[in-house]
């Protein structure tokens, strides 16, 4: 009976985190095609660049995430000590955010919907906390039905409003108001009610900065990998138009749908990993990591077919911009982020291990590789260098990762054995 009752409640779990996490981080697509549909192709250009900051600088914000709080085996910082973190962490992006505005000397009305965005991903990253303490008590099906709620509202909200002003900054100030909304209505009365599993913690400044300290070369490893992946839209910024920026935007964003496949297998099972490695069961969580790559390769393989097939009619009748010339850089990046996924899953498994240094040398390796490569590629090829750029950073990153964690696990498998 018992058996039963847990395979119903990771079914639950599973399901409602595939809904809500899917619609969640598909969300950009349908802003990016509300606001190319409404706004046009100039205004798609600041909102695609304008993400792109926003999602570094949520790397900030959530600075170690969900996958430290969860997969955390001592339990000795509680979940105030990552709240008032998360708090202070979600501030200094903002006031990032800010500065770089500043620095590129953006006029007022980019800067008003880049520093929008950021505002949204900074709620995002607060908001991801209380995911964390949900998670930590079994109920990532109430993570999977906030986040299916929150999405679902913003699209619904952005589509309404922008429809109505043909504003996009009016437009993302209700989007931002959605989300605290959602955070207040659903996630805080969630929370309420685990106040008896901790409303005697007592926070400490010391794990509050402990945390900063410890997680660091995580929190490295999230912006580098942010920065890896947009480096050649940030390059776009630089040395071309709002148009192709754009136009980047329309065929990148498919390719991430190799990342969030991967995440979604991935999620309901960090606490399989964590159970795993706690109890020194390195070759089956080996085993499990490397079933998960299998289908993620499947996966990723189908996605390039339908690509090549059909991928850019279907991307010219959602956007309504002519995309045939550009089948062979969808393809190309598709690919490459099939190998980014495989790196994400290694990420994973060597961040449940604590091998966080060795990841920090590898993100910053392939960081060097794309600043150097986008911004020489892209100057002097356009779109085709900025899909060139990409491709040979995530394979660089792709090769990295496979040595390393191979060295990694067969390491730790001989201490356990030792042991």
């Amino acid at each position: 009976m018992e058996n039963v009752e847990e395979k119903k409640k990771f079914i639950k779990n599973f399901m409602w985190n595939v809904l809500g996490t899917g619609l969640n981080s598909f969300n950009s697509l349908f802003f990016l095609i509300i606001v190319t549909r409404i706004n046009g192709i100039n205004d798609a250009g600041i909102f695609s660049i304008g993400v792109a900051i926003a999602l570094i600088m949520y790397t900030i914000g959530l600075y170690s995430g969900r996958l430290c709080q969860v997969t955390d085996i001592e339990n000795k910082i509680t979940d105030k000590d990552y709240v008032i973190n998360r708090a202070f962490t979600c501030v200094v992006m903002f006031l990032i955010s800010i500065g770089i505005v500043l620095i590129r000397g953006y006029d007022l009305y980019k800067a008003g919907i880049i520093l929008l965005l950021c505002l949204f991903k900074a709620l995002e990253a607060f908001d991801d906390i209380f995911y964390g303490i949900m998670q930590k008590n079994e109920m990532l099906y109430k993570v999977g039905q906030s986040l299916f709620i929150k999405s679902f509202a913003g699209i619904i909200g952005l589509f309404v409003i922008d429809l109505i002003t043909k504003n996009l900054v009016i437009s993302l100030i209700v989007l931002n108001l959605i989300n605290i909304l959602n955070i207040l209505l659903y996630d805080k009365p969630v929370i309420d009610k685990l106040k008896d599993k901790f409303k005697n913690e007592k926070f400490e400044w010391n794990n509050v900065w402990g945390i900063l300290k410890s997680e660091f070369f995580v929190f490295m490893n999230s912006f580098a990998g942010i920065y890896i992946l947009n480096a050649s839209k940030y390059a776009i910024d630089s040395y071309s138009v709002e148009s192709i920026q754009a136009i980047f935007g329309y065929i990148m964003m498919p390719a991430t749908v190799m990342t969030l496949f991967a995440q979604f297998i991935l999620l309901p099972f960090l606490g399989k990993f964590k159970v795993l490695f706690e109890e020194k069961k390195i070759k089956q969580m080996r085993k499990l990591g490397f079933q998960i790559k299998l289908i993620v390769v499947a996966f990723g393989v189908f996605a390039v077919g339908i690509a090549y097939l059909i991928g850019t009619q279907v991307l010219t009748l959602i956007y309504g911009v002519e995309l045939a010339d550009y089948r062979i850089y969808l393809v190309s990046i598709i690919a490459s982020y099939i190998m980014y996924a495989i790196s994400y899953i290694n990420l994973v498994l060597l961040t449940t291990i604590r091998k966080t240094f060795i990841q920090f040398v590898i993100y910053l390796i392939c960081m060097i590789v794309a600043f150097i490569g986008s911004n020489i590629l892209v100057k002097n090829y356009g779109i085709s260098g900025a899909t060139l750029s990409t491709a040979i950073t995530l394979t660089v990153q792709f090769i990295l990762y496979i040595i390393v964690s191979n060295f990694e696990f067969a390491k730790l498998k001989k201490e356990c054995d030792k042991s």
